[in-house]
């Protein structure tokens, strides 16, 4: 999930200080697990712009807010609503915040948060970074954990010399992501993949803007099968 953490109230309310109304764009999927775009967010969002002497026409939270199409079409019924507004905020990750402004190219359109990163949520809004979405995932040969997230140098093959008692140099309270990728292969008798060498990273496939469509998703598992 998109982790997304809500902007400073200064920051956010100087952004939006040249507008006297807005309508308000929430998420059911991330941004309501991080209490960023759920609705008591979106109350609370309302009443702080009500406090700063402006109007909140009309509110909407979304299936999916970064699903352009759907989030379009279940906003038709907030169509006065949002007409009304002289601008839109959108309450979760930045994918959201782009999607509204393909939904409304006539209406300036501003996040209410920061987008952070792709975390796993451990417990009840606490979340922990374990993907840096590189576009080759190299976890099948690391015992399902990713060095490139969790071990703060990137390391492929093995730990560092400042590596201390398990734990990482760069931070005591880390725990080396190469002796958990070593218990982990150990626990489920992979340590032969331990002696693979692997190959520098191609962050070629890191470039931006990615784009994917189903047509190449299709070939991919095509390719894959044969």
């Amino acid at each position: 999930m998109i982790i997304s953490k809500r902007k400073p109230h200064e920051e956010l309310m100087k952004s939006l200080k040249k507008y006297n109304s807005f309508f308000l764009v929430g998420c059911s999927e991330c941004a309501s697990l991080c209490g960023t775009g759920d609705e008591a967010a979106m109350k609370a969002m309302k009443e702080e712009l009500e406090q700063e002497g402006k109007t909140v026409t009309g509110m909407l939270i979304p299936k999916t807010g970064c699903q352009t199409l759907g989030t379009k079409i279940e906003l038709k019924k907030d169509k006065e609503a949002s007409d009304a507004a002289d601008a839109i905020v959108v309450m979760s990750c930045g994918a959201g915040t782009q999607s509204g402004v393909e939904i409304f190219p006539d209406k300036p359109v501003y996040p209410s948060n920061d987008t952070m990163f792709l975390g796993n949520m451990t417990r009840f809004q606490v979340f922990d970074e374990r993907c840096s979405l590189c576009g080759e995932c190299i976890i099948d040969k690391t015992g399902g954990i990713c060095p490139i997230t969790n071990c703060p140098k990137g390391l492929l093959n093995g730990p560092c010399g400042g590596m201390k008692d398990g734990n990482c140099e760069v931070s005591a309270d880390i725990k080396c992501a190469w002796v958990r990728i070593y218990e982990r292969q150990k626990k489920v008798n992979e340590l032969d993949k331990m002696s693979e060498i692997l190959p520098p990273k191609d962050w070629s496939k890191k470039q931006n803007p990615h784009t994917m469509a189903r047509q190449e998703k299709d070939k991919n598992i095509k390719e894959k099968k044969a």
